[in-house]
């Protein structure tokens, strides 16, 4: 290859001149060798036939729109079981045993999706540095990790962890894991990964946008991208090398995520899902979330943005929204499943999004447009859900499993203070669960990696325990 401080390889000239984008090359004159290498880098992994689907999709989005993955018309939502209900087709407490069995097993393995920064929330860095414990200050990290360390305590089983980093996040997040010993958890069971990045392009010429000399806009590929690049990082055979049979997959800014709920693990394994995901009783049209939808035998998730207002609003005689089965990104497939799915080109569509991308212009400027100037492209894993032939839906409640952190602090919802007082919430009805009493206004957290359940507490706090001062509850 030709000196990247000199020179641009040949095939690349040729790659982009065929692609009509050697405009990206106009400040190659100026970088020193450290930039031109940048450059490089970046361009040396763009899939030049991936590219131009980018350009017609660009160009055809206002033409012809992308059809809904269901006809909403005639879309329902499906039936859903519901953690704990007794009316349930298949009892609780068969689920719960099912679940524990996989667990005890070694069945069961988990992808956690950590591409996100924490930029917004005030942090530099990955998103899971966020420290959200009301009393500890744990991050995000030590939560979710703590959940599966947890699980090694309960049943003797390591969880494979696969980790999803961004091209942001990754650096920092491979670094702290050295710093913090993989937060306790056995380096031999954590598989870092990282997703891949897509070119942002001008909305109205579908060219590649510089927002520096050295650098094109890019942006990560959204959780879909979690499939393939798991699969090219070696991932699906990490995780079969590990005897793993059925994966749960979860997002780092929900503190109480509950993927590896034992009812919730039962559900999938005796309903023979392919694909199970976990669903919140959606109350309002303006609910932020995504809903998943049925017809005739096929699932889907329908982002919010994507449901007509009307059809949002309709609702059934008792009082709930027609689709009301909000998806909160909790999932678990079988193996088996995704590597059907990782060996098809076609298993995620890409979904185009309208954004505000700063650019440079000729002069090399940079431009901060204030209305949106450019295409985004994302892959969303909920989007394997048609290919199943079998989904499972599982209600969960929303103060149990589903506390996302999402805004700064002040904004109306997803903001630390929710996250604060949700998890002081979650820690209050177990401790009354397990007899024990706190004082109005008093902060208490529960060990991510020591409680799972109340029979945790009710080993190391007798019943009738007060509780006067903010403390975090550890088990044995």
């Amino acid at each position: 290859m030709t000196d990247a401080s000199t020179a641009v390889p040949t095939p690349l000239v040729e790659a982009l001149a065929r692609a009509g984008q050697r405009e990206v090359l106009r400040f190659w004159p100026t970088l020193d060798g450290a930039g031109r290498a940048r450059l490089l880098g970046q361009l040396a992994v763009i899939d030049w036939r991936e590219f131009e689907t980018l350009r017609q999709l660009t160009r055809a989005r206002h033409a012809t729109p992308v059809p809904p993955p269901l006809d909403l018309a005639a879309a329902t939502t499906p039936p859903c079981l519901a953690l704990r209900d007794p009316a349930n087709p298949i009892a609780p407490a068969a689920a719960v045993a099912a679940g524990q069995r996989l667990l005890a097993s070694g069945l069961v393995g988990a992808i956690l999706v950590a591409g996100g920064q924490g930029t917004r929330l005030g942090c530099t860095g990955p998103k899971g540095l966020v420290r959200v414990g009301p009393v500890s200050g744990a991050t995000l990290f030590d939560l979710l990790f703590g959940k599966l360390r947890a699980i090694h305590r309960r049943f003797g089983r390591q969880v494979p962890l696969a980790i999803m980093t961004s091209s942001a996040t990754d650096a920092d997040t491979r670094q702290f894991l050295r710093d913090s010993g993989f937060g306790g958890l056995d380096p031999d069971f954590v598989h870092v990964f990282r997703q891949h990045d897509l070119p942002a392009l001008d909305a109205a010429t579908g060219t590649l946008l510089l927002d520096a000399p050295d650098h094109l806009a890019m942006a990560p590929d959204g959780h879909g991208g979690m499939l393939v690049a798991l699969h090219e990082s070696g991932g699906l055979d990490w995780f079969a090398r590990h005897g793993v049979e059925h994966l749960t997959s979860f997002q780092v800014d929900n503190p109480l995520a509950l993927p590896l709920d034992c009812e919730f693990l039962g559900y999938h394994a005796l309903s023979q899902a392919d694909f199970s995901t976990q669903i919140v009783l959606k109350r309002e049209p303006q609910e932020r979330v995504g809903i998943v939808v049925e017809q005739a035998g096929r699932h889907a998730v329908v982002e919010y943005s994507d449901l007509p207002a009307p059809l949002a609003a309709e609702r059934r005689p008792d009082g709930r929204l027609r689709f009301h089965a909000g998806s909160i990104a909790v999932h678990c497939f079988t193996k088996r499943f995704l590597d059907r799915a990782a060996a098809r080109e076609d298993s995620l569509p890409l979904h185009l999004a309208h954004k505000v991308v700063p650019f440079l212009d000729e002069s090399g400027t940079l431009i901060r447009p204030t209305a949106p100037n450019a295409i985004k492209f994302e892959r969303f894993i909920f989007d394997l859900m048609p290919l199943a032939d079998r989904v499972t839906v599982v209600e969960i409640e929303a103060r149990d499993g589903f506390a996302p952190l999402k805004n700064p602090a002040g904004s109306a919802a997803d903001a630390p203070e929710h996250v604060h007082a949700a998890l002081v919430d979650h820690a209050r009805r177990l401790l009354a669960e397990a007899g024990v009493t706190v004082a109005e206004g008093i902060d208490v957290e529960l060990d991510a990696a020591t409680i799972l359940d109340a029979s945790d507490i009710a080993a190391v706090l007798p019943r009738g325990t007060h509780i006067d001062t903010p403390r975090v509850i550890r088990g044995l």
